[in-house]
């Protein structure tokens, strides 16, 4: 079993990769990439040594971060991707992980926000990537699923479903 943990646990880190990585290309978290994210999710908890009433806290957390996430998308403070993929890996973090996961989101999504405002003050040179132009285009929004993906890679030494990956580096490094 902690041969399929780790490997649960470092798909669903390279997945939160993926939706920074896409977020900043494109100013989007594909839906399939947020429902793999949960999924995994689920089958980390089937497979960890959890007891019921921790399983059950790392679902009502993600569904408490669903919540929050769909009003906050509500509002126009986060995209749809962003709202999705809050309680994905919210999912993955449960009790113990979840405060250090929403400081850090937090933090980097501020400091995402400052690029983005100095960036609308200041023009980009014209020869900026064009990655960098998407990411920072007036009215475009801003990749916060970096912020959400760095929250998860800093609060996830933290969660018993994304330790084993940690624990696999570990050996490895």
């Amino acid at each position: 079993m902690v041969f399929v943990s780790t490997c649960l646990a470092l798909s669903g880190l390279c997945l939160c990769l993926y939706g920074a990585l896409s977020d900043i290309t494109r100013l989007t978290i594909p839906n399939w990439v947020n429902g793999m994210i949960a999924a995994l999710g689920f089958a980390a908890l089937g497979v960890s040594s959890l007891a019921l009433g921790e399983i059950g806290l790392h679902i009502g957390i993600a569904l408490a971060a669903f919540v929050v996430s769909f009003i906050l998308f509500s509002f126009g403070v986060f995209g749809g991707g962003d709202a999705k993929m809050i309680p994905a890996v919210a999912l993955w973090m449960g009790p113990v992980a979840m405060a250090p996961f929403l400081l850090w989101m937090a933090l980097i999504g501020g400091v995402i926000g400052i690029i983005g405002m100095i960036s609308q003050k200041a023009p980009l040179p014209h020869n900026a990537p064009t990655w960098m132009w998407n990411a920072l285009s007036k009215g475009e929004g801003l990749p916060y699923g970096v912020a959400i993906a760095a929250g998860a890679f800093v609060a996830a030494p933290h969660s018993p479903l994304f330790a084993p990956a940690f624990d696999a580096l570990n050996l490895i490094g």
